[in-house]
């Protein structure tokens, strides 16, 4: 419809430009009034069409679910030593329409340049870091492991080359406000899906939900997204909390707490069990850390609550695992 619009004053504007030029040409009395009206038309498209392109309501997402789709790597922008900003141009200035919580499955475009030992693709899920609102780009924070193929492939990838995904798959299905109070426990890349749930949540004007993160890293230069969790602990103060924790802090200015998370430490610091249906507790970090805090997840399902978490008195339905 949008298309069609447009078209109609462009093909009146080129029927017109024929007339003139098998015509004689205009006197030169009239040709500044001449070009003032072509120059006023010409205006009164561009704005009819940025007009068209600020109203335009997008209803599907460029993903497909059901499909793996090529995305063109837009840019790479490094982030510490072993993690990258990656960020792939959605088309037609689109935008991703990402449910939070959500992600997507990657492999490589190209059948032949990611395979396991069998011979067989090698599929990764990455959460988007970007708002689902952003128009024309979706963009991962991915760490980069040695032991990690998918992640060796994505670090390769120049600017122009493209990665296949598949998706959204929705994870946790986020509600404004229906809890009182979630905790955010993290650790390493983890941090990702609990990033993509306090940047939706926290700037609606209605939120009333209290988040507190615990975040888990090896050192202080491993900490990813500090700067935006700073800022949304900044603008957000009443309603988000952010604790830092390093197992091992490499300088004598770290403030924070260290060491592993204990029951000790939680207990002090989220929100009691007790409080039954009005809180939430989400997890996503490394295997250690999930077995040590929530217990290991089943393969795709949620599987037993174990760790701290069930030493605290949390139930099941009070924990989620990413």
């Amino acid at each position: 419809m949008f298309v069609r619009s447009a078209i109609r004053p462009a093909r009146h504007f080129t029927a017109q430009t024929r007339r003139w030029a098998s015509t004689s040409p205009p006197k030169s009395g009239t040709l500044p009034y001449v070009l003032l009206t072509f120059g006023a038309a010409c205006g009164g498209l561009v704005y009819y069409m940025e007009y068209m392109e600020e109203h335009y309501k997008q209803e599907k997402s460029p993903l497909d679910p059901d499909n793996f789709v090529d995305f063109k790597l837009k840019k790479v922008i490094p982030y510490n030593h072993n993690t990258s900003e990656f960020i792939f141009e959605l088309p037609k200035n689109e935008a991703s329409l990402l449910p939070v919580a959500s992600c997507v499955i990657v492999k490589a475009s190209d059948p032949e340049a990611l395979k396991d030992a069998k011979g067989k693709p090698i599929i990764r899920p990455y959460t988007p870091i970007s708002p689902p609102e952003k128009k024309g780009e979706l963009t991962f924070l991915i760490k980069k492991y040695e032991e990690g193929n998918a992640s060796k492939h994505i670090h390769s990838l120049q600017p122009g080359q493209t990665l296949a995904m598949k998706g959204p798959f929705v994870k946790f299905q986020y509600k404004a406000n229906e809890f009182d109070e979630i905790t955010l426990i993290g650790g390493g890349s983890g941090i990702t899906p609990l990033y993509q749930v306090v940047n939706h949540a926290l700037p609606n004007p209605e939120n009333k939900t209290k988040f507190t993160l615990v975040f888990s890293n090896a050192t202080e230069k491993d900490i990813l997204m500090k700067n935006e969790l700073d800022g949304l602990a900044k603008k957000y103060p009443s309603t988000f909390k952010v604790i830092y924790t390093v197992d091992k802090p490499e300088t004598d200015s770290w403030a924070g707490p260290t060491g592993f998370v204990t029951k000790d430490f939680l207990q002090a610091n989220i929100a009691p069990a007790s409080l039954g249906e009005k809180t939430k507790v989400m997890v996503c970090g490394p295997l250690g850390q999930m077995a040590a805090v929530s217990g290991k997840k089943a393969g795709m399902k949620q599987g037993e609550l174990g760790g701290i978490l069930k030493d605290l008195g949390y139930t099941s339905e009070q924990v989620f695992k990413f």
